[in-house]
């Protein structure tokens, strides 16, 4: 009652003084009563088909509460896109940045602007884990934002199919390459694989080989790789190339190498699904059950799938999870995009895409229970709770290394007999993206 108060008072104090004063009312999340009601607010980003879907939904509350038009581009060529439209001085009002790595070189730029007099600072110490909001921090001001999260590393099978050939989850990596071994001398190929992805086609290698380098050779050794500190030549990461490299050996990957390079990544469990499956295991994000969810052979959470961390290559460094997360920043600076960017923050917002599936919330006053499934929950669980987690290091790379490193994969996989070529030219251009 209050504000009530308060606003009879100044219309009495306007008439008296004859001053135009203004009144900014309690409100929802992303709207004040001075806000701006309609136009359009042009946000550019990664997603398509169920993704995109779901990112619709998510804003759809926000244009009927506020007349506010969201107008999405989606394209998976966004760092390309993004960067063209930047240098010609047309960027869009928001886009979803490929990656801190990115964020900071736009921000170094001049280019993004900064959140901290936008956001409600307090609603975001209390609602975000201090990790998630210093990953969107450039020079200790923020300059974008999380809307979801994925936990990487995560090692996805049928239990029925692993039930019916008495094969069990593997703890170990020991355990792992055993298992492997039992399933290709069955006569079936252990491992479903794909990483087609557009322009970023490689990727979904790439996340094999930054999780065995964080699991097998620590978080120095990871950080200094990520930040252009440790050659690609060096013997750790080296090594982990090769251990990816004995994963995709001959028999080991269902269609092989001309399958694993030609096949959508989200079309990656569709084998796994199959009756007899055509293989057993896959390493993918806790987003790929978005995925999962839409394929013809509809399966189900924790009846046709499951998971379990992808094991520890070595125990020294058990433990770690390897994170990602689409983030968004601000290009222009409008009223129709501070609106939208205070809404995506919400405990609201993103608990429309988690009950959808295939996101994760960094929001920690998103409820579990919104969540799906048991599975959604617990890695939901993780996420919030992790202790020590190294964001993807492709994303925090400069955005030439990332697309050598894209690239770099789908050379090894077409070949691995080149590995040493292959990383003699990503120290070359690690050389020169870091200057």
């Amino acid at each position: 009652m209050l504000w009530l108060v308060l606003e009879e008072s100044m219309k009495i104090a306007r008439v008296l003084l004859a001053i135009p004063l203004i009144l900014v009312a309690a409100c929802s999340p992303g709207q004040s009563s001075s806000a701006t009601k309609g136009g359009t607010v042009h946000v550019l980003g990664s997603w398509g088909g169920s993704e995109q879907d779901s990112f619709l939904a998510m804003v759809k509350p926000f244009e009927d509460k506020t007349g506010i038009k969201v107008s999405y581009e989606g394209t998976r060529d966004i760092n390309a896109v993004l960067t063209t439209r930047v240098q010609a001085g047309n960027p869009p009002e928001l886009a979803g940045l490929p990656g801190p790595g990115q964020m900071f070189q736009f921000a170094k730029a001049g280019k993004l602007v900064a959140l901290d007099g936008i956001l409600d600072q307090g609603q975001m110490s209390s609602q975000y884990p201090p990790s998630w909001i210093k990953l969107g921090q450039y020079n200790s001001k923020t300059y974008a934002i999380f809307i979801k999260t994925s936990l990487k590393g995560l090692l996805w099978y049928d239990p029925k199919n692993f039930a019916a050939k008495g094969y069990a989850p593997p703890t170990t990596w020991d355990e792992l390459t055993t298992l492997q071994a039992k399933i290709a001398a069955s006569g079936t190929t252990p491992w479903c694989m794909a990483v087609e992805s557009a322009a970023t086609s490689g990727w979904p290698g790439s996340d094999f080989i930054k999780e065995i380098v964080l699991s097998q050779s620590g978080q120095k050794v990871y950080d200094d790789w990520w930040n252009g500190k440790q050659k690609w030549s060096s013997p750790e990461i080296k090594l982990a190339w090769q251990t990816f490299g004995k994963v995709i050996a001959p028999g080991q990957v269902y269609g092989g190498k001309q399958q694993t390079l030609a096949t959508s990544f989200g079309d990656v469990g569709q084998p796994m699904f199959q009756t007899p499956p055509k293989c057993y295991m896959l390493n993918q994000a806790s987003f790929i059950t978005d995925f999962f969810n839409k394929y013809s052979t509809a399966p189900k959470a924790g009846t046709d799938y499951a998971f379990v961390a992808l094991p520890d290559v070595n125990t020294a460094n058990a433990g770690a999870h390897v994170v990602a997360g689409d983030l968004f920043g601000m290009f222009k600076d409008t009223d129709q995009a501070r609106q939208l960017m205070k809404y995506l923050t919400t405990p609201e917002a993103q608990t429309i895409w988690v009950k959808r599936g295939g996101a994760i919330s960094p929001n920690k006053d998103v409820k579990l229970a919104d969540y799906p499934d048991d599975l959604s929950r617990s890695i939901g669980k993780i996420i919030t709770e992790a202790k020590i987690a190294d964001f993807d290091a492709a994303d925090l790379m400069p955005n030439a290394m990332q697309a050598d490193y894209f690239k770099a994969v789908l050379d090894y996989i077409g070949d691995p007999n080149q590995l040493d070529a292959i990383l003699a030219r990503l120290d070359k251009t690690q050389a020169d993206a870091y200057k």
